[in-house]
């Protein structure tokens, strides 16, 4: 045969196609072991990220609280870290980064590498409220967020001076009308929970409420007692030791259903007012992106402390409403809980301190 380089233009064309060409079968055979080759990357990369997340975690994890020692997001924090501390053979260490509602240290996490080593303590206030009065806000609550688990709060109570007249709901709204005079109600500041309930209270009773924000529940709460307002709506856990020393008096909580130590409250939704349903729930969160299996890890973990004997104790005590939900069914809640309380806090017209 003569060298290649003597034939023809046309034969080393035909030639060239002969090469490239394969029968059906030969096409079949490469394409599958193509297949094979991706699937064993892909086998070893779920292997490895599994092999990751059983280590995990190999050193101590940071838990950002974005507020003061000693609130509710610090406290239900620590238990959490206690607990994840315990059951994963490694630190948890609660750090406080407080300022503008939540949102520093949140905006801290959210800029965070997402290998499971900063976390935050996020929740309605921080990730919901504060936001929707930031302008600009930032970070944005789903995007940059990898919502972990749930972990519980307090429910709203709408409490009264015990010079006010008044036994029941129904009962405040005809008090507060004879007034003739919008009534002052505290809350722990402009935004919160406890200004966005009462807000909305006020329109289902038809009555005339001016807020007076203050600087945290526990001065609210010692102007109440004190007289120099009549009304105010703050977290249960706060109000809690006051009712029991019958120093003030509960109108309504707005949980789901009764609290067992507070047997004779009843719940708004008990007295026709649905939309008074809410939680000043906190949970865990970490930054977008975080892997898939060490989400779900902690998200057991956090669960299966929830359950335990001495945790159920201490947050029935504090008035802590809980609510099992797995990653997908979490990450549901807080964008509806977004939607909810984004519009709610448009509409009250609160502005950032």
């Amino acid at each position: 045969m003569k060298h290649p380089r003597l034939l023809p233009r046309r034969h080393l064309v035909r030639s060239a196609n002969q090469r490239v060409r394969r029968s059906p079968a030969a096409r079949l055979q490469r394409a599958l072991q193509q297949g094979a080759r991706l699937l064993c990357a892909a086998c070893a990369l779920c292997a490895g990220n599994a092999a990751f997340a059983q280590a995990y975690p190999v050193r101590p994890v940071r838990i950002i609280a974005p507020f003061a020692p000693g609130g509710s997001a610090d406290t239900l924090g620590r238990i959490v870290a206690q607990k994840l501390g315990e059951s994963l053979k490694q630190s948890f260490v609660i750090e406080n980064r407080a300022g503008a509602g939540g949102l520093i240290g949140s905006e801290l996490v959210a800029k965070a590498a997402p290998d499971g080593y900063t976390l935050v303590i996020s929740g309605v206030a921080s990730h919901v409220v504060a936001l929707a009065l930031a302008k600009p806000p930032p970070f944005d609550a789903m995007r940059d967020f990898t919502h972990i688990a749930m972990i519980g709060g307090p429910p709203i109570a709408v409490i009264v001076h015990p010079g006010v007249p008044a036994r029941d709901l129904k009962g405040f709204a005809a008090w507060a009308r004879a007034q003739g005079n919008p009534i002052p109600f505290g809350s722990p500041g402009v935004g919160t929970h406890g200004q966005l309930i009462a807000e909305l209270m006020g329109k289902a009773l038809g009555v005339e409420l001016i807020h007076a924000p203050y600087k945290g529940a526990s001065l609210a709460i010692a102007d109440l007692i004190a007289g120099q307002i009549k009304l105010a709506s703050i977290t249960l856990n706060t109000a809690g030791p006051q009712l029991r020393a019958g120093k003030v008096r509960a109108l309504g909580f707005t949980s789901r259903q009764r609290i067992e130590d507070y047997p004779d409250v009843p719940t708004f939704i008990e007295l026709g007012y649905p939309q008074l349903v809410a939680s000043t729930w906190f949970s865990l969160s970490g930054p977008a992106k975080l892997p898939d299996e060490i989400a779900v890890k902690l998200n057991a973990e956090v669960r299966k402390a929830l359950v335990l004997p001495d945790v159920k104790e201490r947050f029935r005590a504090e008035g802590i409403e809980t609510a099992d939900y797995d990653v997908p069914a979490f990450n549901h809640f807080v964008a509806d809980e977004s939607r909810r309380w984004s519009g709610i806090v448009r509409a009250s017209g609160a502005r950032a301190e």
